[in-house]
């Protein structure tokens, strides 16, 4: 199991890059007046039929060549059993998936949230070809970076560039640090 959620999200948007998505949407809810912290991550991939989307709670059922097991999926759905939630899956072929874990967030087995700020714009910087949408709701406030407004923005300027890097890392701590995180 990894040990912070910052991780499972990175493998589990990796296997949003592998469908060829273009554009995934994460999003995480943190509720402490409901106690509640929720994770979607949405993509326009290739999507799987229902039966396989399934069947790829249990690790060892895979797309992947180079091993046996895939262990991503199972991991957050160990979290979201562990800390009294629920996990779902659902896909469309050709249209893509939404995965939901919704688990307590206060239960003693939730691990931290960890380097969000870092995964998220290792995700934007690393893939300048996928469209990342990333919300973080806390509450009654929230903050949203979108790489489709920042490429607008930046126009011929590569999202990935040393300077925009720079930028992108400032907006998201600063945006995260006013929601108290």
């Amino acid at each position: 199991m990894m040990i912070e959620l910052a991780l499972n999200i990175l493998d589990l948007v990796e296997n949003s890059i592998k469908a060829k998505a273009s554009f995934i949407e994460i999003t995480l809810d943190e509720s402490t007046i409901n106690d509640i912290l929720t994770l979607k991550i949405t993509d326009n991939g290739q999507g799987m039929d229902n039966d396989f989307a399934q069947s790829i709670k249990s690790p060892f059922i895979t797309t992947r060549t180079t091993r046996r097991v895939g262990l991503g999926i199972p991991f957050i759905r160990q979290i979201t059993e562990m800390c009294e939630g629920e996990f779902k899956i659902a896909s469309e072929k050709g249209k893509g998936t939404k995965l939901e874990a919704v688990m307590k967030n206060s239960h003693i087995d939730r691990p931290p949230i960890g380097d969000i700020a870092g995964a998220i714009r290792s995700l934007i910087v690393l893939n300048p070809d996928i469209d990342f949408k990333f919300t973080y709701k806390k509450d009654n406030s929230d903050y949203s970076i979108d790489s489709r407004e920042w490429k607008e923005v930046l126009g011929e300027v590569p999202i990935n560039s040393l300077d925009v890097q720079k930028l992108l890392k400032k907006d998201i701590n600063e945006g995260l640090k006013n929601l108290g995180r």
